[in-house]
């Protein structure tokens, strides 16, 4: 068997709010307003991603809707003026969009999220059309696993395939998402491969590894 890898396809959200790229200023607020939510992917006609337009992106008009800035703050913030006289998602939107896809792993949307710092990616299928959106709240999911299944998980694909002779001789205690692994074993240089091997399993908090080595006779 092989250990259990969670994808973004598994954590999405998949009934997503998203505007056209017409739609207009009150349409987007109106929008965010009734699913609660503090960005929207922005399609086009064919239903590909083409941008996301966030909070961000719209309280640029409120911010300067009282404000008459000088010459010199315009030409420094030039994005944000702009979007503060915009109406319409194409010219509001943040593009081109960042997005995943739904078989990427949950590492690799993080990643993408902390390079690109997004709090949410789309999800798109092969032709870059819309699937769902994955937000910082959804991968922190996979640590909700039961303790339960993450203790089957790493005797299954840690202390079997490590100590095919002896893993009835490995403890295997989990509280929180916090494995400890405790035990004799003969070789050390297995040690700290076990403990590796146990915290790359999805949904494991922490490692504390007891295993001690066995002394030569």
């Amino acid at each position: 068997m092989t250990a259990q890898l969670f994808t973004v396809a598994d954590v999405m959200t998949r009934q997503v709010v998203a505007v056209r790229r017409d739609a207009g200023f009150k349409e987007i607020v109106a929008a965010m307003a009734r699913w609660k939510v503090t960005a929207v992917p922005v399609v086009g006609a064919s239903g590909r991603v083409v941008g996301v337009v966030s909070e961000a992106d719209l309280l640029a008009k409120e911010e300067f809707h009282d404000h008459r800035t000088g010459l010199i703050e315009q030409r420094r913030r030039l994005d944000a003026t702009a979007k503060a006289g915009s109406r319409r998602a194409e010219d509001l939107m943040a593009a081109p969009a960042v997005t995943v896809g739904a078989g990427a792993s949950l590492p690799q949307a993080a990643r993408l999220m902390a390079t690109h710092q997004v709090k949410r990616l789309p999800v798109v299928d092969e032709d870059g059309a819309l699937r769902g959106i994955v937000s910082r709240a959804d991968l922190l999911k996979v640590f909700l696993r039961p303790d339960a299944d993450l203790a089957a998980e790493v005797r299954r694909e840690v202390v079997e395939p490590l100590f095919p002779e002896t893993p009835h001789r490995i403890g295997v205690a989990v509280d929180a998402g916090v494995v400890t692994l405790s035990g004799t074993v003969a070789d050390s240089a297995v040690v700290p491969l076990a403990a590796r091997l146990t915290r790359a399993v999805e949904g494991v908090v922490d490692v504390r590894c007891d295993l001690t080595t066995r002394p030569d006779p």
